[in-house]
């Protein structure tokens, strides 16, 4: 048994493949319930319920989904150009750190800013600090071929550490009864609400304009150009007069710019502070969502609000029947699995000897 390529894509393929992974999914999930002893119908119903049934439902999934939307996007950018960042979780830290140290400590230097320009000194800080942590990763990549799949990893736990020992010395709240977390953000630098007595805020915005600018620049420029060459085939890019290094190098502050918006974003628009649980893996869930729409930064949006509903619909199905809140994750997972295979069936076939 053989894998051969397809000579012709067929568009119908390309149209079920999607159906068919659902279709899988749920049918691996249902075995699960099944399992647990709970109703199906009933499981999935609340599962989609407690994610999109409400309007408080549907906010919690939007406020879930912006900055996942954001790692997915500086996913997506990394992997196009064959970078694999893993280290979004560690620079969406270090851009929320950079953010509070810019917007939280400011209060303290004797001298006052717009808040126009604080709040874009602010974001402008979170980017950078994003970026640089990946910078290094890419130029040991460029320039000596170090795997930058160790490096970034390894960076988050830097990170984190990190940002521990700034939690509990210089940017300690003082106010916090001892609680490790950073000073709050000066309330004209937060982000506004789009409903009230609702967590979504206008950060959702910034995260879709973003998608569509990233989809615009890889599609439409020169820098788009190159990084999809350099994806497809770094040598022979390098052969037609990509300029390798620079392509690496400029990927890297993209990707990483985009993880530490999502820390400045999630800081300014729903914990004004940093903790070290402030990200429940939005760095690593990234990853996936980026997977599962195929590296389209369109499709990051729409992956993003469907992992985004699933995690927030768990707890309410969780709550009533009984099943835990894992099962979300099982379903993520196999989803992700199941549109890869399926995907993959639409460029080839098994061959049976």
């Amino acid at each position: 048994m053989r894998l051969e390529k397809r000579t012709e894509v067929s568009k119908l393929a390309l149209l079920l493949a999607p159906l068919a992974a659902i279709a899988f999914t749920l049918l691996v999930s249902a075995l699960l319930v099944l399992w647990a002893g709970a109703p199906l119908g009933q499981t999935y119903s609340l599962l989609f319920k407690g994610g999109f049934g409400s309007v408080f439902a549907l906010s919690e999934t939007l406020t879930r989904a912006i900055p996942l939307i954001l790692t997915g996007l500086a996913a997506t950018v990394a992997f196009k150009a064959r970078l694999f960042n893993i280290g979004a979780e560690g620079q969406l830290y270090a851009g929320a750190l950079a953010a509070v140290a810019v917007g939280g400590l400011h209060g303290g230097t004797g001298f006052a800013l717009p808040v126009w320009l604080l709040f874009g000194l602010m974001m402008l800080a979170a980017a950078l600090a994003g970026a640089l942590l990946l910078l290094g990763p890419a130029l040991l990549k460029a320039r000596l071929g170090v795997d930058e799949v160790v490096t970034t990893l390894l960076l988050n736990f830097v990170m984190l550490l990190f940002v521990s020992a700034m939690l509990d010395g210089p940017m300690k709240d003082p106010t916090a009864m001892g609680w490790p977390q950073s000073v709050a953000l000066q309330g004209e630098l937060e982000l506004s609400k789009l409903i009230e007595q609702t967590r979504i805020h206008t950060g959702l915005f910034w995260a879709c304009g973003l998608a569509v600018a990233l989809w615009a620049l890889l599609k439409y420029t020169v820098l788009g150009f190159d990084i999809r060459a350099l994806g497809a085939n770094a040598r022979a890019a390098a052969f037609a007069g990509v300029p390798v290094t620079r392509t690496v190098v400029l990927v890297a502050l993209l990707s990483g710019a985009l993880a530490g918006l999502a820390g400045a974003i999630e800081v300014a628009g729903r914990t004004s502070y940093v903790t070290l649980d402030m990200s429940p893996g939005y760095g690593y869930t990234g990853i996936v969502i980026a997977m599962l729409a195929a590296l389209n930064p369109l499709g990051v949006v729409t992956a993003a609000v469907f992992v985004a509903g699933m995690l927030v619909g768990a707890d309410t199905m969780s709550r009533a029947v009984g099943v835990p809140t894992y099962i979300a994750d099982v379903i993520v997972a196999a989803s992700l699995i199941s549109v890869l295979v399926a995907t993959l069936m639409t460029q080839y076939r098994v061959r049976i000897k």
